[in-house]
């Protein structure tokens, strides 16, 4: 019988699309769930970006477009990306457009590493279960840099010093960041731009698509700090800011591999769709009201649900500093109920309280000595929240009287 290969098999995935399936199982028998568990905005795109859709649509702009993306987006998207980090100079043609913002993960890994050639990706752990996958199944060999709760889930910057060494070819950025919401500062930023000096072989993919959700201070990209602007591929999209995450529009920008990019969606999507661009395009320059708004709802909403988590038995979360996501710590909530670990804890919380969140375990392995921590996407409403933390501080009060 025909197999699969070794990278097919050894492929990693997405767990919030898992954990989604087990919810979507439970509710089609009945069960009341809370979910948790997606990154995307519960709104719905701006009326004006499904409007130039529409408008997209009626006017015949069906086909495919150049493989970087039609001229009007590329165009914006540079304006856009520069404005928002400080006026960095991105020119149109040092920008691509992408069937979202993912898949440029996969191209930077293959625009910077050989296969089987010993090449070293660093990367965020806890981070998003795509860089890993996608730097073992390109070949390259997997190198986490650890986040601590102490520091706000930043790193610590002598232990990305301990790291790079001359196999280090790409190091993998994510501000603010998945799944622990915390960020890195314009100071770290600038710290890390001058380790980097030192290692002129290192490239940089800046995660960013949760730009326009920073809280605690203006966003600042790594791409601004001196001598790092031609070496970091910005990496940004319509997904989380205009709530567009089913329309597949991500932008990434550098100004030596756009070309390298270019090719590498020729070759597997051709294109993104001309809808969702011409709807991109609105987005980015028309009225953002809209996303300022959702804005200002993702931080009412993180304040309701870190305020709710830290009055739960067992729980301490601290306050994360953007996107859309909390990362409160269980390691008591865990032993007061007789929870061997998260996941665990996940489970049981799912199927005995209809509560889904994630683990930290689908994030990458557990940070030694950190402790047990869950992931919640607080992308739901205001009542969602208070319901589903009352359902969580129930659950373990409910069993740590079983448990004793």
């Amino acid at each position: 019988m025909a197999e699969i290969s070794r990278r097919a098999a050894a492929l990693g995935t997405e767990n919030a699309f898992v954990v989604l399936a087990e919810v979507n199982a439970l509710a089609r028998q009945g069960k009341d769930i809370i979910s948790f568990c997606i990154g995307q905005p519960d709104f719905p795109a701006p009326e004006h970006v499904q409007e130039a859709a529409i408008r997209a649509i009626r006017g015949g702009k069906h086909g495919y477009t150049p493989s970087a993306g039609i001229d009007e987006l590329r165009e914006a998207a540079a304006r856009y990306l520069g404005a928002m980090r400080g006026g960095l100079p991105i020119r149109p043609q040092d920008v691509v457009v992408g069937a979202g913002a993912k898949p440029f993960i996969a191209y930077a890994i293959l625009s910077t590493t050989d296969y089987g050639a010993g090449d070293e990706v660093i990367y965020p752990n806890p981070g998003f279960p795509i860089y890993e996958s996608q730097i073992v199944a390109n070949g390259a060999k997997p190198v986490p840099i650890h986040l601590h709760e102490a520091r706000d889930f930043a790193f610590d910057l002598s232990d990305l010093e301990k790291k790079i060494n001359k196999n280090t070819k790409l190091l993998i950025l994510n501000y603010p960041h998945n799944p622990t919401g915390g960020s890195l500062s314009r100071s770290e930023l600038q710290q890390i731009a001058r380790i980097l000096e030192k290692h002129p072989q290192v490239w940089v993919y800046a995660d960013e698509i949760y730009s326009r959700l920073v809280f605690s201070e203006e966003f600042f990209s790594i791409a601004q700090a001196p001598g790092l602007y031609e070496r970091t591929i910005i990496s940004d999209g319509a997904s989380k800011t205009w709530a567009m995450t089913g329309w597949r529009i991500g932008f990434a920008s550098n100004p030596v591999l756009a070309p390298v990019l270019t090719r590498w969606i020729t070759n597997t999507d051709s294109c993104a769709s001309q809808i969702s661009q011409w709807a991109a395009v609105e987005a980015i320059n028309g009225p953002q009201e809209a996303a300022q708004r959702m804005k200002d709802s993702f931080l009412q909403r993180r304040n309701l649900i870190v305020g709710l988590l830290n009055d739960v038995p067992g729980v301490k979360c601290r306050t994360p500093g953007g996107a859309f996501y909390a990362w409160p710590n269980v390691t008591e909530a865990c032993r007061m109920i007789g929870a061997a670990d998260s996941e665990e804890f996940r489970k049981r919380l799912l199927n005995e309280a209809g509560v889904a969140v994630l683990a930290d375990i689908h994030f990458g392995s557990r940070v030694p000595g950190e402790g047990q921590h869950v992931r919640f996407s607080y992308a739901a409403s205001n009542e969602a929240i208070e319901a589903g933390v009352s359902r969580l501080a129930d659950f373990i009060r409910r069993n740590t009287k079983k448990a004793a």
